[in-house]
């Protein structure tokens, strides 16, 4: 793994790079989290910074030759700033109000590919190389109904896009991620709905779930409660697929009725890809671990990741980006002490997002790519 840093003073931007360079004529992949530091400019200024760092990004040595595939703004007001954004990049992008916990206004993740093809069809990016598509699905809102009837709608328009590419959630669908309005109030809902709809195609806890974050975020629309992303993959052989349980520490997610993955690994050919979904302080029997304590919660969170991971034969030293979430703001120095000591050169950023359940203080999830050889499957 390649750790780069970049830090553009004039735009007062931090830039954090992981690149994976596989063995061989592979294709590299990289993640990268832009922070800025927290200045009393206004969103347009912080703004062109933003953009203006991923400009010179990418031009930097080791990124020339990949290709923005997606990326994920953070915002601390998406109503009143989205419409300031440019709109036309070719690439999976979406807009979540996550207030960057830094003292700024806008963040920003971006995932990088190199040597793909990249096409927009029907609202969905596609990405494809070496037989495989990559099929984004990003900022899907439903304007009408509460929250269980927004996600059944979102869940079912979903449906009918995988369908015109041949697919569907059940075998195609890898990870999502539920941005829920006002968490507390509406999560309810859309688990049932959701539970409702996997249980339509076919997923149940005899089966198979989906990787998933189901956070609080607000969708740049006043009218959307539900803000659906999805990935998903075509191409691949069914063996690929493995769903990582990390039993020892996490309990499954249908005993407290939820229906999703800890977490996914994809073997290919040359790689494994370990997605693992938002993941908090609990224990093998569903129970908040350390209430009240965000120091403890924190390090139990870290300990059941390196579960997942060390199930899917990574580490932390495999992980390319990190996503954290925090609910109360007050936490975010001691939180951002730990980060800075536990993962100095991981791209991470942290954001004002309220679990699913009040009791826990903070959430993370993050990708790992590690060099395999499985000559059943095709590289990636």
């Amino acid at each position: 793994m390649d750790y780069k840093r970049f830090l553009y003073s004039d735009l007062a931007a931090d830039v954090q790079v992981t690149v994976f360079s596989p063995e061989g004529d592979g294709v590299k992949e990289a993640h990268a989290i832009i922070n800025l530091e927290p200045t009393q400019d206004s969103f347009p200024i912080q703004l062109q910074h933003i953009y203006e760092a991923e400009r010179r990004l990418a031009h930097e040595s080791g990124l020339t030759d990949m290709t923005l595939v997606q990326k994920r703004y953070f915002l601390s007001d998406a109503m009143n700033q989205v419409g300031l954004m440019r709109q036309n990049d070719l690439c999976a992008c979406s807009v979540i109000q996550q207030p960057p916990l830094n003292g700024t206004k806008i963040g920003v993740w971006m995932y990088f590919i190199q040597n793909v093809q990249v096409h927009k069809t029907n609202d969905t990016i596609v990405v494809e190389h070496n037989g495989y598509k990559h099929l984004w699905n990003v900022g899907m809102t439903h304007p009408e109904g509460g929250s269980y009837g927004q996600t059944r709608s979102l869940l079912e328009n979903y449906e009918m896009l995988l369908d015109g590419f041949g697919a569907n959630i059940a075998d195609n669908c890898v990870r999502t991620w539920f941005y829920v309005r006002d968490v507390d109030f509406q999560y309810t809902p859309m688990v049932v709905a959701r539970r409702e709809n996997f249980e339509d195609q076919g997923l149940t806890k005899d089966t198979h779930f989906i990787a998933s974050t189901g956070i609080c975020g607000t969708p740049a629309s006043q009218k959307a409660i539900i803000q659906l992303g999805a990935y998903a993959l075509m191409g691949q052989d069914k063996e690929q697929l493995k769903h990582i349980k990390g039993s020892s520490h996490l309990n499954p997610t249908h005993e407290y009725g939820v229906t999703f993955e800890r977490g996914t690994a994809i073997h290919y050919g040359d790689r494994e890809h370990v997605i693992i979904s938002g993941t908090a302080s609990i224990n093998n029997k569903g129970e908040v671990m350390y209430p009240g304590d965000i120091e403890k919660q924190t390090l139990r969170m870290w300990e059941n990741v390196e579960t997942l991971l060390n199930e899917a034969s990574c580490t932390f030293d495999d992980v390319m980006q990190i996503i954290v979430y925090l609910r109360d703001i007050s936490d975010c120095q001691i939180v951002k002490s730990l980060f800075d000591r536990k993962f100095p050169q991981i791209p991470w950023i942290i954001t004002l997002a309220p679990v699913c359940r009040p009791q826990w203080l903070i959430e993370m999830e993050c990708v790992a790519v590690k060099c395999e050889n499985n000559p059943q499957f095709k590289n990636f």
